[in-house]
């Protein structure tokens, strides 16, 4: 039996090890180990059990001499010992013995330059179904003479740590050495977990190679190439607006910016299923086929059909699917430097701006920022919005302090001249708490397609004195109105008050998380009126 040199980690004598089947091969091999079914568009439908999202208190990276003054260290990213993880790897091996193990040998990078191999070993067929389809997928003369991997994943849900005795918060562990190149993931069946490890792992690398990791989608336009980037936080309008039918889709969540331009980490899609309906998500909802990844949707066990309105056993049902799955994908994901960044956020207190346009130093305020806000949830006594603070948009998967990536940013807006703009996607006209609803779709479409075309090059702009930036007064196919957030609402003074509150929670914030941030950058935040 071919090993393909698993026995060089501890896995000795496994049942049967299988390298890179195909999505067909892997279905199969789930469904024979009862790991799922397939729903009526031959999508594999599977359920994750305890974990239906990540776990960020069991997340943890090694506290090695050549990292530890690299790393933020804090509450997300949390320290474990080289003992404690090579006792727990040891210990996942040995569990391993006797089990059938799959292996997928792939890529993260589209730009060859830059591109990392990931070997990825899993328990469950379903789980290596989906990082194959996730990763970028080598050819077959690329997988004859692949070599070895620059980083390897072992996965096993199966396996449960022991708190007491391998130092971790629970029976899941998902543990990074970056000097080991070794990742664990124990306990928990959320294929998600597999994916951020591989991001979280370009996120510290890709910097020592001059690429800014950026968690955010990006799109280009087929005949220029002109390449556009979004950031946002779950529900902000990241994939939605970044699937745009005139614009090649470059990838839906994880990219870097290097001197060449924008380039996708994965090969794949990792998209929310809750409320999917055709009319809203077209894109998603025809890739839900064979060779795709349903996690913890409910279907009917006799017509195979989802109920993708149907939370109950997550509000975070997900599915996994390769990028040409998308008609308009950009194969492979490379764009050029990007002309504009766009921040999303959607902002429950309905006071931001619907589109502002941000200078340098404001871009990377809001960059290291990441606001967005969510709405007050069922328990008894909240009744507003609460902000949600993100470093970067994607605080769990940061290792290093926010600067380096914000400094980055910052150099690489000063070289190329891009433009920034923060979008709105959220309440206009009051807050969500008064029942206001959220600016319509079909607008933002609009000020994004203006911000991407050069359309506010010449229209007037009027600066918002509570949040520090500036706003158009008018947009292609957007009335003037809806440019305008105070004007928006009827009582003028609510507005200043909520305004100001939120100013002053970004104030405090910022303050807390970054007190050596320079000044020039702090300046450019939000000022409240006393």
């Amino acid at each position: 039996m071919n090993t393909y040199g698993i026995e060089k980690l501890g896995i000795i004598a496994p049942k049967a090890v299988y390298r890179n089947l195909t999505p067909a091969q892997l279905t199969e091999a789930a469904l024979r180990r009862g790991e799922g079914t397939l729903s009526k568009t031959g999508a594999l439908v599977v359920t994750t059990g305890k974990y239906t999202g990540r776990s960020p208190k069991d997340k943890f990276i090694v506290d090695s001499e050549g990292v530890h003054n690299e790393i933020a260290w804090g509450k997300v990213n949390r320290p474990i010992s080289r003992e404690k993880f090579n006792a727990i790897k040891e210990k996942m091996c040995a569990y391993l013995q006797g089990r059938e193990v799959f292996i997928f040998d792939g890529f993260a990078g589209a730009d060859k330059t830059y591109t990392k191999k990931f070997r990825v070993i899993n328990e469950l067929a379903s789980q290596n179904m989906f990082i194959h389809q996730l990763l970028i997928r080598p050819t077959a003369e690329e997988l004859a003479n692949y070599g070895e991997a620059d980083y390897t994943i072992i996965c096993a849900p199966g396996f449960k740590c022991v708190p007491e005795i391998d130092g971790t918060n629970s029976e899941a562990c998902i543990a990074i050495d970056y000097e080991a190149h070794m990742i664990i993931i124990a306990g928990s069946q959320y294929s998600g977990e597999i994916k951020k490890s591989v991001f979280s792992t370009m996120n510290y690398v890709m910097t020592k190679a001059n690429v800014l990791p950026m968690h955010c989608s990006a799109n280009m336009d087929p005949e220029t190439h002109e390449t556009a980037v979004f950031f946002g936080l779950s529900g902000t309008g990241k994939t939605t607006l970044s699937a745009d039918p005139a614009r090649k889709l470059i990838g839906d969540d994880e990219h870097g910016w290097s001197p060449d331009g924008v380039f996708n980490f994965e090969g794949g899609c990792y998209a929310k299923c809750i409320d999917l309906s055709p009319e809203k998500e077209p894109d998603i909802y025809n890739a839900i086929k064979f060779g795709a990844l349903l996690e913890n949707v409910v279907m009917d066990p006799e017509t195979k059909e989802i109920d993708f309105c149907d939370g109950s056993l997550t509000e975070n049902t997900r599915v996994g699917y390769p990028v040409d799955y998308i008609n308009n994908s950009q194969i492979p994901g490379v764009g050029g430097i990007p002309k504009v960044v766009i921040f999303l956020t959607a902002d429950a207190f309905g006071v931001l701006p619907p589109i502002s346009r941000l200078d340098k130093n404001a871009a990377m305020y809001h960059f290291v920022t990441g606001f967005t806000s969510k709405l007050a949830g069922t328990e008894r006594g909240i009744t507003e919005p609460q902000p949600t603070f993100s470093t970067l948009f994607g605080e769990p998967f940061m290792p290093m302090d926010p600067s380096v990536y914000a400094e980055m940013l910052g150099a690489k807006l000063d070289k190329y001249g891009t433009k920034v703009y923060l979008v709105n996607t959220g309440w206009a006209g009051g807050s969500a708490a008064d029942g206001a609803k959220r600016m319509k779709l079909a607008y933002t479409r609009a000020m994004v397609t203006a911000a991407l075309n050069g359309s506010f090059d010449s229209v007037e702009f009027k600066h918002h004195d509570v949040f520090n930036v500036d706003y158009p007064v008018s947009c292609p196919n957007v009335p003037d109105e809806k440019l305008d957030a105070r004007g928006m609402w009827a009582d003028k003074a609510a507005y200043d008050a909520q305004a100001n509150k939120l100013a002053q929670m970004f104030v405090e914030n910022f303050a807390s998380k970054y007190p050596n941030m320079p000044k020039e950058i702090v300046n450019a935040g939000p000022k409240p009126i006393k």
